[in-house]
């Protein structure tokens, strides 16, 4: 991965610019109810769960399961998270420290478009699929190109576009199954925008049909041949 992105200190840097502490808590309250009413579904309670690119662990943080790691690079990553999760300080796209077959699943948010080429991706889908169970999950939520457009050029550390189509080609090609691979699902981004309510947040989760209204982010789930 290039240095741009690869440097602790600069990733640390641009979380605490980024993410003041009233934004940080209700990015709390809305992860609640998005593992809530969303994801704990996908995940079994007692699965082997890593949140890869876990920023302040508001995925991990909330899920229920048996194990939970969470991998990022930014140093003061760990202070966010919850007691019991294993951090792994590493670069994603080189080998996890992580047995083969050792997750049931790999969640991921807002994380790929951030590594600095497809080759990174790639390594990265290689390393998930190794720890991963034949069965295990990779779900990947993050900015859809295709409608955020100029947009996504706003964060200094975006780098790799990408659309629902592009990573769930990825996936096939790199050893995964796609089962669903939705293009809008969630609204772009938190930054600078109104905190709704979480009532307004659990009835947008009930009604697919309205996701096209505001989603500007792709799902896709997809999972490990065997």
């Amino acid at each position: 991965m290039s240095p741009s992105i690869k440097e602790p200190q600069e990733l640390q840097t641009i979380y605490e610019r980024r993410f003041t502490a009233s934004n940080a808590a209700y990015r709390a309250k809305l992860w609640h109810v998005l593992v809530t009413d969303f994801f704990q579904p996908m995940i079994a309670r007692d699965a082997a769960v890593l949140d890869l690119g876990c920023g302040y662990g508001e995925f991990i943080n909330h899920v229920h399961c048996g194990t939970r790691y969470a991998m990022d690079l930014n140093p003061r990553a760990p202070e966010h998270l919850a007691p019991g999760i294993n951090f792994l300080a590493q670069d994603c796209s080189q080998r996890w420290s992580l047995p083969d077959n050792s997750l049931d699943a790999v969640f991921t948010s807002n994380f790929f478009e951030h590594l600095p080429d497809k080759l990174a991706l790639k390594l990265c889908l290689h390393e998930a699929a190794r720890c991963l169970r034949p069965g295990g999950r990779l779900i990947a939520l993050g900015p859809n190109i295709k409608y955020v457009q100029g947009a996504y050029w706003d964060f200094w550390d975006h780098f790799l576009c990408l659309t629902e189509r592009s990573l769930a080609e990825a996936l096939e090609n790199n050893g995964y199954v796609v089962h669903r691979a939705i293009p809008r699902f969630l609204p772009y981004t938190t930054i600078n925008q109104p905190a709704y309510p979480m009532a307004f947040v659990r009835a947008y989760l009930r009604f697919p049909l309205i996701w096209p209204l505001f989603g500007r982010q792709f799902l896709v789930v997809a999972e490990r041949c065997g």
